[in-house]
C-alpha cells in the first residue's frame, strides 16, 4: 500500500487547483493576462503528460521532460510579480502551495513513467512502484481531467465570463 503514496501529490493539486478556481478566481474574476496566462499554464503542465504517455521512457526522453518540467515549474510562476496587486493573502499562500507541489507532482510522474514503458526499471525507480495495472489509467484519467480544465479555462474566461459592473 506504500505505493499508492504516490497518487498524492496528484491529489494535492488537483483539491488546490480547484479551490484557487472556485474559491478565488470566480470571486475577484479574472483580468486578461490571467485569462492567457492559466490556460498556458495548464498547457504546460499537460505537455509534460502527454510526453510521458506518447513517448517511452529512455534515458534521451528523460532528459527532454526535465527539460519539459523545468519549463514548466517556470512557466506557472510567472503572474507572481502582478498577483500581489490583485490577490488577497489566502490565494498567494494558495499559490505558494501550488508551487511547492508542481515539481513534487512532475516527479511523481517521472516514477510512473519507466513503470508504463520501460523494459526494465531503471535503478532509481523503487520496486514497489512496480504498478502498470494502477498507473496506466491514472495517466490517461489525468491526460482527460487536465485536458477539461484547459478548455474550461479557455473557453468560460474568454467566452462566458463577463466582468461585473458596478451599479451607478
Amino acid at each position: 500500500m506504500m505505493w499508492m503514496l504516490i497518487f498524492a501529490p496528484f491529489v494535492v493539486q488537483a483539491v488546490s487547483i480547484t479551490l484557487d478556481e472556485y474559491v478565488f478566481h470566480i470571486k475577484r474574476g479574472l483580468p486578461k493576462w490571467e485569462r492567457i496566462g492559466h490556460p498556458l499554464d495548464t498547457l504546460s503542465v499537460l505537455s509534460c503528460f502527454l510526453f510521458v504517455f506518447f513517448f517511452p521512457y529512455s534515458e534521451t526522453h528523460f532528459k527532454w521532460y526535465i527539460g519539459i518540467a523545468i519549463f514548466s515549474c517556470i512557466l506557472i510562476t510567472k503572474d507572481e510579480f502582478v498577483h500581489k496587486h490583485h490577490c488577497p493573502a489566502s490565494e498567494q499562500w494558495l499559490h505558494a502551495l501550488l508551487f511547492v507541489n508542481h515539481p513534487i507532482m512532475l516527479a511523481a510522474l517521472a516514477f510512473m513513467w519507466p513503470v508504463l514503458s520501460a523494459e526494465t526499471l531503471p535503478s532509481w525507480v523503487p520496486a514497489f512502484f512496480n504498478h502498470k495495472q494502477a498507473f496506466y489509467p491514472f495517466l490517461l484519467m489525468q491526460i482527460g481531467t487536465i485536458s477539461f480544465f484547459l478548455l474550461y479555462q479557455v473557453i468560460y474566461w474568454n467566452f462566458i465570463w463577463k466582468p461585473k459592473t458596478l451599479p451607478l
